[in-house]
């Protein structure tokens, strides 16, 4: 939009006043990706440069001085002040121990419609997805060069018809320098109040040659970061939650010392001999010797716990990691060459490595012993119990405290280089490109994991203590026994040959009509390798896959799409987008797309769009290994049936298989937004849009909640054993279902207000969910997420980025707000030592403060310290039992508590 002339007195100090009442806020609009000698640009959402102005498609911007105030470092930091992502995928919410397929993987999710339907860009171009087989396909933000970001846009709008079948929910086009000269030197570290999760890192960038004058330009940009880790030890809000006694249920009976699991038949013949634990008889089959000490602080006397009763429960929120230590490494070099006038080659070379430590809670290990080991039991006579599989033998529930807690390494490692042409022929800009791209994810058990068979045989040998520290004998058998193993390789192969060319076609009454076609040859191809040591599946607490061999798939995509810019008449103009795209062995789709821009004034704009598009199956999706897992703590209605319904009983943790499906076939979207912008002065600047989107023929798994709470329709899901009893659950994906998201986004920005104290400004960008609900299968009812959280994740109703900004000389400072509407907790976890459900919890609402002040000495050097989460503020308690870490929900909030840093700034042009 063209600005007014700038505003009388009057209006200024009114547009002061409303900033200091209300602190509102928002994006400007992007200046665009490339620029010609003309001023015209290219923005994300169209293949047509023009002059700098608001398109059709709502484009939200974050500039190098917002990411520099806010003192993020990393992509996946970054992306969490976006108002319109909800259930990215961070560090803490992958904290998890054991085969987890994708542990390190960060990850963005525009609208709650999942990563698969987010697509990430750089510099306008695809990077390889994180190569990890899993649920969830898309760029890890790790292989994201940070520190190289000159900007970042963000295209909320379905954009199939453009770039192509994982753009349903929008696209995040992250932006690097395109032309520097000098030097640059970036760092910055920080600690937090209470210990741990401290931060280094540092960048330097160097560039040479002026394009204009010398014909070419070379420069290059290197950051090194590196996170420390966090304990649940070091953070009093762990203790303030009071998990024990609220979620006793969701902790574990697997303890140290050992609790003792009997059979029905030990336990009665027990309570027959009238045997007691401290002077109490015995009513569960769980036992520990050792209660009511056990063994705090992680090994707790809880009687409403897992444990019951006459046992210990292990409280692993007090013995995990809340936050890994990670290590970050990445390069971006890019050079330019002029070849003729109009005609540039170019080439981009991107390197990165992020090596993330997770630890969780020591080894669990049910192992076995026999009875005349345990001198109070030695005398009981439990080997005349001939119904036993092995008479006198004891089931044992241990926690193998002496092998340290499970520690496994994950390196997620990206490759890419770009080399291409752009210029002007015959009246055509034109841009072409070979694009080859990789990621590479090892997975390595380091410590805490040990060779079960040789485990299984120091335990009931007995060298093995599972009552107390073993002997110097056995702690070297445990040593021997550690898995130091690369478990798990994965690598993602993409290579595109990619074009794109525009020109003017004629003129019309509003202006110039423009065409612009491109299209693109791609070939994605993923390889996963279990090693030989997983796959014997002799590894305590990581299970070897289903299958027992390496894959390899690959596949052929083809693209090809129009787009015509056409200003028909004064102030209005249509943008008409169409693409093809074919997938090997899935099929293809047609996406249209038709934007509506109106201009009635030079203070308001009127804009609209209707579109479809197809999101076609991951090569995950259709390949992956079966993985095995386990449910929530739900009932099964057909034992119940015969247990009075006694959720003691018949309810459990139920073993599950997840199935690929080599035969899915796309999923269909139909999207559709309405919205204004209306900038009343030169320092006001408002826009909001209405958007509503519709997936169907969904490609999902059915919830195990589902199956099991509608075994009349999925019943065929559940497979029994010849008792009747679960044996495991199918998930299959399949197309099924469909989904619907609608919204208000709101942005505001009010800027530049020059006062005698100093120029301020102040930018908010809010998204009000209207809807978000799931469909299981066609018939089904659509069920809410919309702030409440159901199977996986919540969709908050309201969710905000604020800041308000100030400059005055060579001071600046800045204060921000990052908002999350409470919801309505998962509210199904049961207790099966009572049968009882959890009690009904409201997650309170989210607020973190942020601030920053810096000052600029010269033109070379500045300094800038801040504080993250400026009031100290904890997680709210939540009750969900879906995510590793319990007590609150890891995918949104940050544990670390108030983070303090110290940032330097040094410029050599």
């Amino acid at each position: 939009m063209r600005h007014l002339p700038a505003p009388h007195s009057f209006s200024t100090v009114c547009g002061a006043a409303l900033l200091l009442c209300i602190s509102l806020g928002a994006q400007a609009q992007s200046p665009g990706a490339t620029t010609d000698k003309l001023g015209r640009v290219e923005v994300t959402g169209s293949a047509i440069k023009r002059l700098a102005s608001e398109s059709a498609l709502p484009v939200q911007l974050i500039t190098r001085e917002e990411i520099d105030k806010a003192g993020v470092t990393t992509a996946a930091e970054l992306l969490s002040k976006i108002s319109a992502a909800s259930g990215n995928l961070t560090d803490g919410a992958s904290i998890h121990v054991g085969g987890y397929d994708q542990k390190g993987f960060n990850s963005a999710n525009l609208r709650g419609l999942g990563t698969s339907s987010t697509l990430v860009l750089l510099n306008g171009r695809r990077m390889a997805n994180f190569a990890s087989p899993g649920d969830d396909a898309g760029v890890d933000l790790n292989n994201i060069p940070a520190a190289a970001i000159q900007r970042v846009e963000v295209l909320l709008d379905g954009a199939s018809a453009l770039y192509g079948a994982d753009a349903i929910a929008g696209v995040i086009n992250f932006i690097t320098r395109q032309d520097f000269q000098g030097m640059e030197l970036n760092a910055q570290a920080g600690a937090t109040q209470e210990g741990g999760a401290g931060k280094r890192s540092a960048s330097i960038a160097a560039g040479w040659g002026d394009l204009g004058r010398q014909g070419f330009n070379v420069f290059g940009v290197l950051d090194a970061q590196r996170t420390g880790r966090l304990s649940t030890s070091q953070r009093e809000f762990i203790g303030e939650l009071q998990i024990p006694q609220r979620l006793g249920h969701l902790l574990s009976g697997f303890t140290s010392p050992a609790n003792i699991r009997l059979t029905r038949n030990q336990r009665d013949h027990l309570q027959d001999q009238g045997f007691t634990i401290n002077g109490k008889p015995i009513v569960n089959r769980l036992i520990n010797l050792s209660q009511p000490k056990c063994a705090p602080p992680a090994n707790l006397y809880l009687p409403a716990g897992t444990g019951g009763e006459d046992a210990c429960t292990y409280d692993y929120m007090g013995d995990t990691e809340l936050y890994p230590k990670a290590e970050k490494l990445s390069f971006l070099g890019r050079g330019v060459l002029q070849l003729a006038p109009g005609h540039q080659a170019y080439a981009e070379l991107a390197l990165s490595s992020a090596k993330t430590y997770y630890v969780g809670s020591s080894a669990r290990v049910t192992g076995y012993i026999d009875y005349k080991k345990v001198p109070q039991l030695a005398n009981t006579g439990l080997d005349q119990l001939l119904d036993d599989d092995i008479p006198g033998e004891l089931e044992l529930r241990m926690r193998l405290n002496e092998a340290g807690r499970r520690t496994s390494e994950l390196t997620s490692q990206g490759q890419r280089v770009v080399t291409g042409l752009t210029g002007a022929l015959a009246g055509w800009d034109y841009d072409i490109a070979l694009n080859h791209s990789v990621n590479t994810v090892r997975d390595r058990d380091t410590r805490g994991y040990v060779l079960r068979d040789k485990l299984l045989d120091g335990i009931a040998s007995g060298l093995i203590n599972p009552f107390g520290p073993s002997s110097a004998a056995g702690q070297a058998l445990i040593e021997s026994i550690q898995v130091n193993d690369e478990v798990r390789y994965a690598r993602g192969t993409m290579d595109v040959l990619d074009f794109k060319a525009s020109r003017a076609l004629g003129q019309l009454s509003g202006g110039q009509m423009m065409l612009a076609l491109g299209g693109e040859v791609r070939r994605e191809k993923a390889v996963f390798r279990p090693s030989a040591l997983l796959m014997s599946d002799n590894i305590n607490n990581d299970a070897a896959p289903e299958g027992g061999q390496a894959t390899s798939d690959s596949r052929n995509v083809r693209g090809i799409y129009a787009e015509l810019l056409a200003p028909f008449a004064k102030g209005w103009e249509a943008q008409f987008a169409v693409r093809r795209d074919q997938y090997q062995g899935v099929g293809g789709a047609t996406s249209p797309k038709l934007g509506l821009r109106y201009q009635p004034s030079k203070n308001l704009l009127l804009r609209g769009s209707l579109g479809t598009g197809f999101r076609a199956p991951s090569m995950s999706d259709l390949y992956r290994p079966t993985v095995y897992s386990s449910t929530a703590t739900l009932p099964d209605p057909v034992y119940c049936a015969t247990e009075d319904n006694d959720l003691s009983v018949c309810a459990d943790n139920w073993d599950t298989r997840r199935y690929s499906n080599p035969n899915l076939k796309p999923e269909r979207s139909r999207q559709a937004s309405l919205g204004l912008v209306f900038e009343p002065s030169a320092n006001w600047t408002t826009s909001i849009d209405l958007w509503q989107i519709r997936r169907s023929k969904l490609i999902s798994e059915i919830g195990d909640d589902v199956i099991l709470g509608n075994l009349e329709k999925y019943g065929g899901l559940v497979r029994r054993d010849e008792d009747g009893l679960i044996d495991y659950i199918e998930l299959r994906k399949e197309n099924r279902g469909a989904q619907k998201a609608a919204g208000l986004d709101l942005v505001a920005d009010l800027h530049g207000v020059k006062t005698a104290w100093g120029e301020f400004g102040a930018k908010l960008a809010a998204t009000l969910m209207l809807q978000s609900k799931l469909q299981t299968a066609p018939g089904d009812p659509f069920i809410s997420n919309l702030s409440r959280f159901v199977t996986e994740q919540v969709v908050q109703r309201w969710r905000h980025r604020l800041s308000v900004d100030w400059e005055r000389g060579a001071w600046s400072a800045m204060l921000g707000n990052t908002y999350y509407s409470g919801y309505q907790d998962q509210n199904s976890a049961i207790n099966i030592d009572d049968g009882s459900i959890v009690a009904a919890n409201r997650v309170k609402a989210y607020s973190l403060w942020d601030a920053s002040a810096g000052y600029q000495f010269n033109e070379r050097l500045k300094l800038r310290a801040g504080v993250q989460n400026l009031f100290n503020t904890s997680p709210p308690f939540s009750n969900q039992a879906y995510y590793f870490l319990s007590g609150y929900d890891p995918s949104y909030t940050d544990p670390r508590g108030r983070y303090v840093y110290l940032s330097l700034h040094y410029a050599m042009k």
